[in-house]
């Protein structure tokens, strides 16, 4: 199977809002479009648009597919949690956000839920995270461990749906772990 069908019929949510790291977003998502995969950016506060964070300014913004009451977790075969400070910290306090992900974690199609950098604090909001093997970005690995995670230092991360990375340089692993996840 070629590299861009490899994922042909696979529908993928990635949920984010203002401040998304902006790598975290555009890398895995421009990498799984060229693999075959077609992708739904859904967010919240009836955004049209979302921007992301560069590093250490304001970035790109990237047009909104959906708004999360709209979508369904049985409508996808991943969902994709991209970090930044700012993102995953507004989504968890999202009440539709953290419903969607736990409904992820139980629905069949599902077969990932990635997070990378501080993302996992959204899979620790929904409370899936207990006794699994999970990574983040180090400052929040005490986070990890207080809602029952079991926190490795490795760039990725897979226990069950669940996978995770730290960081925008551990972008390739988290691609290709994703990839795996949907090619079982």
């Amino acid at each position: 199977m070629s590299n861009n069908s490899m994922l042909n019929n696979k529908t993928l949510a990635i949920i984010a809002t203002n401040g998304f790291e902006q790598s975290e977003l555009f890398e895995p998502k421009s990498k799984l479009e060229a693999m075959g995969a077609q992708i739904h950016l859904i967010s919240i506060d009836d955004n049209q648009e979302i921007r992301g964070w560069d590093e250490k300014d304001w970035g790109e913004s990237i047009s909104v597919d959906k708004q999360i009451e709209q979508a369904k977790p049985s409508d996808y075969d991943a969902v994709i949690l991209p970090g930044g400070q700012i993102n995953p910290d507004v989504l968890r306090t999202n009440d539709k956000v953290i419903s969607f992900i736990r409904a992820s974690s139980q629905e069949n199609r599902v077969k990932a839920i990635a997070a990378i950098c501080h993302a996992p604090w959204l899979l620790a909001e929904a409370d899936i995270v207990r006794d699994k093997k999970i990574t983040s970005f180090p400052s929040i690995r005490t986070d990890m461990l207080n809602a029952g995670g079991l926190w490795e230092d490795e760039e990725v991360v897979v226990d069950g749906k669940l996978v995770t990375s730290r960081n925008p340089n551990d972008i390739p692993a988290f691609v290709e772990a994703i990839k795996s996840q949907l090619s079982e």
